[in-house]
């Protein structure tokens, strides 16, 4: 019973410094939802309305801590429907969590190809959408183009890219070596706040970079500039050695883990 006892009392010494640990990594985890969403808003919408209860508590007001009782049920049924994109975003990115993923991960070669084809169209001035599917099922958006499942190359998405042909205006969704469908047409970005010089192409990278975890690389048109679009945010001009990196890490194409933030710190500009 003594080292049963001893064990006891360790943990009851511990259990604090666990506790705290445990709610520090949830409400880590929640704020990298928030951030990754427009999900302030609905934080600040309900602060608004727990500060107007607080005030008609504190101040005795009881036609309108009457009123706030009445329709604190309907509020929540408005903020659902409100707030739907941003809800339906937190759930989607706790979705694509890979906190319980055991089992070797499937190795990728074709980050090169892709490459090779954004430098080409970059110089010839043409653009590009290419998107690098990860876990998030997108029947829907790839039942909007052309289903191709042909095997990747640079030689393939410089044809479909570098002509007008009836595929150049859509995305094409890249997974496990494979084009899988091209020509296809993404959501357009919720950001208001999205710089006015870019085009749809950008705005439709990131706006699938909101609903999805998937990594979208997309080529201007007008400057020629490689951006990659993920995590909600567009990564603007960035060089050939900071794509290779972000991709490699971001689709683990290899076991050395490079430091994304410090990759983007280099590049020219980011969004």
């Amino acid at each position: 019973m003594g080292a049963f006892d001893n064990i006891v009392r360790l943990y009851n010494f511990i259990r604090p410094v666990l506790d705290v640990l445990v709610m520090t990594f949830i409400l880590y985890k929640a704020y990298q939802l928030i951030i990754k969403t427009n999900a302030v808003q609905i934080i600040k919408a309900a602060v608004i309305v727990a500060l107007a209860y607080a005030a008609a508590l504190l101040l005795n007001l009881e036609m309108l801590r009457w009123l706030l009782g009445i329709i604190a049920p309907a509020l929540v049924v408005c903020f659902a429907i409100v707030f739907q994109p941003e809800i339906r975003k937190i759930f989607l990115k706790l979705g694509q969590s890979e906190w319980f993923t055991f089992g070797n991960r499937s190795r990728h070669t074709y980050v090169d190809s892709v490459i090779i084809a954004a430098e080409m169209l970059s110089k010839q001035k043409r653009g590009m959408l290419a998107v690098f599917m990860r876990h998030t099922k997108m029947d829907d958006i790839l039942d909007t183009g052309t289903r191709i499942n042909a095997d990747l190359s640079s030689a393939l998405l410089v044809t479909i890219f570098g002509h007008d042909t009836p595929l150049h205006d859509g995305a094409c969704f890249i997974q496990n070596g494979k084009v899988v469908s091209a020509g296809c047409f993404l959501p357009l970005s919720e950001q208001y706040d999205i710089k006015k010089t870019f085009g749809t192409r950008h705005r439709a990278a990131l706006g699938l970079s909101e609903v999805s975890d998937s990594v979208v690389l997309v080529v201007s048109e007008e400057s020629g500039a490689i951006s990659l679009a993920y995590d909600s945010k567009l990564h603007y001009d960035l060089t050939t050695e900071q794509l290779t990196k972000i991709l490699e890490n971001l689709l683990e194409l290899t076991p050395d883990q490079y430091t994304i933030e410090d990759t983007i710190n280099e590049s020219k500009s980011n969004y």
